[in-house]
C-alpha cells in the first residue's frame, strides 16, 4: 500500500468514473485501474463496485476511503510544512472556484501564475459554495474563492475584492428604456436565473425580493451566465452579472447593462482555506495576483454599495 493507490481511490470516489479520474491525476486509465486493483487484491477486498454506474464504493470500500482521506490529509501537511520551511513555490495546490467567479477572474491572473512559477502544480476546478466547502474541510482542496465568508471555527476567510451585480437587459423589455434597475421593478420582468444552489442567485433573490417573481421566471436548469447572456442579445428577457465580466463586454453589449439605483447589490469575494492551512507563501503569493488583477476600485467598498 502507498499514498499513490490513495489518492487514485479518491480521485474515482469523488469523479464516480475511473477515465475521468485518471485524467485528474494525471496518468493513463490503465494505469490507476491496476493500482487500485493491486490495493484491492492486497488488502483482499473490493473497494468499488464496478458493476454500477457510476461507480459506486462498496460499504466496506466506504470505510478504506475515509481512512484514506485521512491518511494523505495528514501525508500532505508534512510536505507542506517541509516546503514552507525552505519557502519553496512548488508542488501541487489545488483550488476551487465559483462558476460565477471564474470566467471573469481566473484569466486576468492564473496565465501569469503559471508563466511565472512553472514548479507550482496549480489544479483549478469550478465548484458551487456547499460543494466547495465540504472538498475543502475534506482535505480535496488546498483553498477555495467564494462570495462570502465561510462560517466556522475549521475555516479562514481572506477578503480579496468587492463585486456590484448589474443588469443584462432585451431591448424589448420595458426596463431597457431605464437608466438605473431597481428591485421593486424587476417582479414583471422575464428573469434567467441561475438554478437552485448558486450563492449568486440567492445573493440576488434576497436582495431584490424576488420570492414573489418566481412564477415570472424562465425554467432553465443546467443554464450558464454566458448561456443567459446569449439569450438576452437575442431578445429575451434579461439576467443579471457580475462586475468583472463587464471588462470583457464589447461595445455593442454594454449598451445592455443597466447598473442598480443605490444601494447597488455587491459581494465580497474571498479566499478560504482551513485553518491549519500552512504553506502562506503560496498563499500570500496568490493573494497579491488576485488582488492585481482587479481594478482598484475593487478592493475596497465604496459608497452606495451594499453587500448581500
Amino acid at each position: 500500500m502507498n499514498l499513490q493507490q490513495l489518492e487514485y481511490v479518491l480521485a474515482v470516489d469523488e469523479l464516480r468514473h475511473f477515465a475521468k479520474a485518471a485524467e485528474y491525476c494525471n496518468v493513463t486509465q490503465p494505469t490507476l485501474s491496476a493500482m487500485i486493483q493491486k490495493l484491492e487484491e492486497e488488502l483482499n477486498v473490493k473497494i468499488f463496485d464496478r458493476t454500477l454506474q457510476p461507480v459506486q464504493p462498496t460499504p466496506v470500500g466506504k470505510k478504506i476511503i475515509e481512512q484514506a482521506r485521512s491518511a494523505l490529509q495528514q501525508a500532505s501537511l508534512i510536505k507542506e510544512l517541509v516546503r514552507e520551511e525552505e519557502h519553496s513555490v512548488s508542488g501541487t495546490f489545488r483550488i476551487a472556484v465559483l462558476p460565477t467567479i471564474a470566467p471573469y477572474l481566473l484569466p486576468r491572473f492564473f496565465p501569469e501564475l503559471m508563466e511565472a512559477y512553472p514548479q507550482l502544480d496549480i489544479r483549478m476546478m469550478e465548484m458551487k459554495t456547499k460543494n466547495c466547502l465540504a472538498a475543502l474541510q475534506a482535505g480535496g482542496l488546498e483553498a477555495a474563492i467564494i462570495a462570502g465568508e465561510a462560517e466556522g471555527k475549521e475555516s479562514h476567510s481572506i477578503p480579496l475584492y468587492y463585486e456590484s451585480f448589474y443588469g443584462y437587459v432585451s431591448p424589448k423589455e420595458p426596463i431597457y428604456k431605464k437608466e438605473l434597475i431597481r428591485s421593486s421593478e424587476i417582479s414583471g420582468e422575464k428573469l434567467w436565473l441561475l438554478d437552485e444552489g448558486h450563492c449568486f442567485r440567492d445573493q440576488l433573490m434576497r436582495f431584490c425580493q424576488l420570492e414573489s417573481a418566481r412564477s415570472c421566471q424562465i425554467a432553465y436548469k443546467l443554464g450558464s451566465m454566458e448561456t443567459f447572456m446569449r439569450m438576452v442579445e437575442s431578445g429575451k428577457g434579461m439576467t443579471f452579472i457580475p462586475g468583472l465580466a463587464l471588462l470583457q463586454l464589447s461595445e455593442e453589449q454594454k449598451k445592455l447593462v443597466r447598473p442598480f439605483a443605490i444601494p447597488r447589490p455587491t459581494r465580497q469575494i474571498h479566499l478560504i482555506t482551513r485553518t491549519d492551512f500552512i504553506r502562506h507563501s503560496i498563499l500570500s503569493i496568490l493573494i497579491e495576483k488576485i488582488r492585481a488583477a482587479v481594478p482598484p476600485e475593487m478592493l475596497t467598498l465604496q459608497n452606495g454599495q451594499k453587500v448581500v
